[in-house]
């Protein structure tokens, strides 16, 4: 259970209060906000993608409300690197204020550009590298080179009057990268000569023992399944996994086959990554999809999105044969990424799909398709072993990979009285070289369903979720209440209840003497009519139906 808010003291001068409005327990909607002397810095804005249990729900936003009364306050917002989960939320808040300064490296910016420009904001960039070291307001900030997932990756040093915090944003120590960008350990040895009084680290791997495997390794293992396949290839991954797609573009253009991208995001991210130079095309195995026609299946690699199992990316579309590439005997699908909490019975539904539809499904359960893009317990020690934090903070990831990430530290010597496992909303304030919990806020859920935004509620949720799983039965009744009569009704209509309506004809004497005694009892208010209908047919449904339908009653006053 979340731990009950309760209200900080007033923060002091020269104090750096920190506070997680997303990320923590939960893998996504990444944001951390810092505090010191009335200014503010945002440190990520990701989204969180929807589970079943939020039917209707695009994205899930970090809850920026905590902070809209303050907006002027803030000094920049650091986008750590150019994944959803960190820069997918940035057009929500820069919604509310256009001109917050947003601060990352070419390849982030770019990615969070494009998206701002679908969103018509044209955002106030501030680029920066690994090296580079800026001042936005209190805050001093450095970067640092972390190795990832995808390239251009950047760790930050937050120097400030009360000390400093390092956050690693996501990262591991792959020791042959593909793009040669390796994690700098030396910058977090010198800093942490200097003095870390808070560490911030990524804690989603913090339960795998030793080494995240070498990106390299996953190249030849694409490039023999390739080999083998008999029809196309459909290979599916994140649209920001550059690395990956360089290996599928890579082993096509050995097996002689070309490759087309699939998913409007797959296809604008990989351009720009081309365009910056962070994706290296062998020539002519790029095609586009509409010339892409003539092409037998074995000289073809279709690389698309929704390796997660989203229900509008390529991949279901593939499933539900709504896509115009089909899937069927002879072909291989490939998918390449890991597999999010939360998103397993999506995923293993689309690989049931894919195997009923004939196609051969290579997944990280069978082949080495994928490998990790964050640091595993051996590589955070070797993190602590270096920096000497004075206080750790793990973040970025579910309560057990935190609780593990804070084990880790505690081994390598940090106190566990400065070791901070703290949840979304946990206010950290750090003063003289610690590290404190000083209060914990409420925080929310920001749901974006189509153009709606923070509209809809945990009750609008719970309500699907009744229309889905139970079914939908109104009652329509006119009544004279003046004479206490019922004029017509009551009518009864099922939808997506197992029963046909004939089957409430048993109900409906019962719904007209509970009305018309009400309104000999003095009753006369619509509402309070349907309230009777409702306990009426909701208890007859839930004894003789076993159901617990979401139930609408019409009540007409003539």
């Amino acid at each position: 259970m979340p731990n009950p808010p309760y209200s900080p003291p007033k923060l002091k001068k020269g104090t750096l209060r920190i506070t997680p409005l997303g990320g923590l327990g939960e893998v996504g909607r990444n944001m951390t906000v810092y505090e010191i002397n009335g200014k503010l810095l945002v440190v990520d804005c990701g989204v969180l993608f929807p589970e079943e249990h939020q039917p209707g729900v695009d994205l899930i936003l970090p809850d920026i409300t905590q902070i809209e009364n303050r907006l002027q306050d803030i000094v920049a917002v650091v986008l750590t690197h150019g994944h959803e989960d960190h820069i997918g939320g940035v057009p929500y808040l820069l919604k509310r204020r256009e001109d917050i300064p947003l601060v990352g490296s070419k390849l982030t910016l770019a990615f969070v550009e494009a998206k701002l420009k679908e969103h018509r904001i044209r955002p106030k960039s501030h680029l920066v590298a690994e090296g580079d070291r800026v001042k936005f307001g209190p805050f001093d900030l450095e970067f640092i080179a972390v190795n990832h997932s995808i390239p251009d990756a950047l760790a930050v040093a937050i120097r400030t009057e009360a000390g400093m915090v390092i956050g690693t944003g996501d990262f591991k120590m792959d020791q042959l990268p593909l793009d040669g960008r390796i994690t700098d350990l030396r910058a977090f040895a010198r800093l942490g000569e200097e003095g870390v009084d808070l560490f911030m680290t990524d804690s989603t791997n913090a339960e795998v023992p030793g080494f995240t495997a070498l990106e390299k390794d996953i190249g030849p293992v694409l490039e023999r399944v390739i080999e083998k396949a008999s029809g196309k290839v459909v290979v599916a991954s994140f649209s920001s996994h550059v690395h990956r797609v360089q290996q599928v573009l890579d082993a096509a253009s050995k097996n002689g086959r070309r490759v087309v991208l699939l998913g409007r995001s797959m296809v604008r991210n990989m351009k720009i990554a081309a365009d910056l130079g962070f994706l290296d095309v062998p020539e002519g195995v790029l095609v586009d999809l509409k010339k892409s026609g003539d092409i037998p299946d074995h000289r073809i690699v279709y690389m698309s999105t929704g390796s997660q199992g989203e229900p509008m990316a390529v991949l279901s579309r593939m499933v539900n044969k709504e896509h115009q590439v089909e899937v069927g005997a002879g072909d291989t699908v490939i998918l390449a990424s890991s597999l999010i909490p939360g998103n397993e019975n999506s995923v293993y539904r689309i690989i049931n799909g894919l195997m009923k539809l004939g196609a051969n499904v290579v997944h990280k359960g069978n082949a080495k398709v994928h490998v990790s893009g964050h640091a595993s317990a051996g590589e955070l020690m070797y993190c602590y072993n270096i920096v000497r934090p004075k206080n750790v903070m793990p973040i970025h990831g579910e309560y057990r990979h935190l609780i593990a990430n804070a084990g880790v530290a505690i081994e390598t010597g940090v106190p566990q009285n400065r070791t901070i496992i703290a949840e979304n909303g946990t206010i950290v304030d750090l003063h003289d070289g610690v590290a404190r919990e000083v209060g914990q806020l409420a925080i929310d859920f920001i749901y974006v369903d189509g153009k709606s935004v923070g509209k809809v509620t945990d009750d609008d949720l719970r309500d699907r979720r009744t229309l889905a799983e139970e079914g939908f039965i109104s009652v329509i009744t006119v009544v004279e209440t003046t004479l206490g009569q019922i004029v017509s009704g009551p009518e009864i209509h099922a939808k997506g209840v197992a029963e046909a309506d004939h089957v409430f004809d048993k109900i409906k004497p019962q719904v007209a003497d509970a009305i018309e005694k009400a309104m000999k009892e003095g009753v006369t208010d619509q509402h309070a009519l349907q309230q009777v209908v409702r306990r009426t047919v909701g208890r007859w449904v839930g004894t003789k139906l076993r159901r617990k339908a979401m139930i609408v009653p019409v009540v007409v006053v003539v």
